[in-house]
This record gives structure tokens, C-alpha cells and sequence, in this order.
């Protein structure tokens, strides 16, 4: 059930990133995610109840309530036209905790393709803490571009392959992962690190537009 939830982690990511880069409209895109917000607050909870007291399920999932209040955030946020600083303080959180969650992918749980894709989580979220928190507008195109990649590397092809069985080999997975994310992440930035939404130059208020502020 909780390989559900991650391809549509995918799916939102994506558009997400697409609103960020001035792609799709944000009130349009903030009803999904509230689509995908409550499918991420209701999957842990079930997953949670019926664990037995199975605690590595339980960790597993309780994971899976940082994206969902993030997305029901987002959403509501977007469609009521609120500040984007509550947001991006609550994803600091996000990232600090992911870095937990990463850990103990690594060593409890003894996955290390999903150890990476947590450090993934714990950089896109910081990034919108600098974004959506900080107010640092200069991120704008670069946060679009790695949340919409995210999107697809992170939700959309794990969960897939999840579902399908093909997921294996999680070692050889962790060790790719981590030279995609140097390479195209890092060759991102002299790209778009100084770019506001759609590659244009940052201003004051395109971040705030971007989120119906």
C-alpha cells in the first residue's frame, strides 16, 4: 500500500515543480495536491493500525505523514492564497527529520536505494525551505527543476517498480542514484541557480505569485 502513495509522491513532486517553473497554474495544481496530502495522511494511518506492533513497519510508515502534511499545506495554501513562510519552516523540519529516516534506512532497515532516495528528500526539502522559508528567490527555477526530477527519480519509477517487482539489486540502485544526483543536480546550478520561475530573472514577487501569495 505504501508503494501507492509513492508513485503518487511522483505524480505531485512533479507538478509541483511544474508550478514552480511556471508551467502550471497554482490553484489548479493545489486541489491535487490535497488529492494526494489526504492519500498520504490515510496510507500511514492504515499501515499503522495494522502493523501488529511490527515497529520497522511502523517507522516505515510514519514517514510517510511528513509528505502528506506537506502536501495538504501546500495545497491549502495555494487555493487560500496564504504566506509561503509556514511552509518552508515546516519543511526544514521535513529535511531534518528525512535525515533520520535516511539512517535508518541504512542501518535498521538495511535498504540503501532508499537511504539515498531519503537524502534526495532531505536536499528537496531544504531546498524549499530556502525557497518557501527564507524567501530566496534565486532558488526559484533551480527548486523547480530538481522537484519535478525528484518527482520521477525518487516517487514515479521506484513506485513502480516496487509494484511491479522489479525493484532489486538495492546496493547497485543506492550507487547510481547517488552519481545521478551529483551529476545533474550539481550541473544544474550554473544553469538555472540564479533564474526565478520559467528562467526568468528572480524578482520580489514571483515565488509569492507562484503560490498564490
Amino acid at each position: 500500500m505504501g508503494n501507492v502513495g509513492l508513485l503518487y509522491v511522483g505524480s505531485v513532486l512533479y507538478l509541483n515543480g511544474l508550478i514552480l517553473l511556471g508551467k502550471v497554474d497554482a490553484k489548479s495544481g493545489g486541489v491535487f495536491n490535497l488529492f494526494v496530502g489526504v492519500l498520504q495522511v490515510v496510507t500511514p494511518t492504515y499501515l499503522v493500525m495494522t502493523a501488529q506492533g511490527d515497529t520497522r513497519q511502523i517507522l516505515t510508515a510514519s514517514g510517510l505523514y511528513l509528505f502528506g502534511f506537506t502536501y495538504l499545506y501546500v495545497g491549502i495554501g495555494l487555493l487560500a492564497g496564504l504566506d509561503t513562510n509556514g511552509v518552508g519552516y515546516f519543511s526544514l523540519f521535513v529535511a531534518i527529520a528525512a535525515l533520520g529516516y535516511s539512517f535508518a534506512n541504512f542501518h535498521l532497515v538495511r535498504d540503501p536505494s532508499f537511504g539515498v532516495i531519503w537524502l534526495y528528500w532531505a536536499f528537496l526539502w531544504f531546498l524549499f525551505f530556502l525557497l518557501l522559508g527564507l524567501k530566496r528567490e534565486a532558488l526559484t527555477s533551480y527548486t523547480g527543476w530538481v522537484t519535478t526530477i525528484q518527482g520521477w527519480v525518487t516517487g514515479a519509477i521506484p513506485g513502480f517498480l516496487l509494484l511491479s517487482g522489479y525493484w532489486k539489486h538495492t546496493t547497485e540502485i543506492a550507487i547510481a542514484l547517488g552519481v545521478f544526483a551529483v551529476l545533474v543536480f550539481g550541473g544544474l546550478w550554473p544553469l538555472t541557480g540564479r533564474r526565478g520561475p520559467a528562467g526568468r530573472p528572480p524578482d520580489a514577487e514571483s515565488t509569492a505569485d507562484a503560490y498564490g501569495g
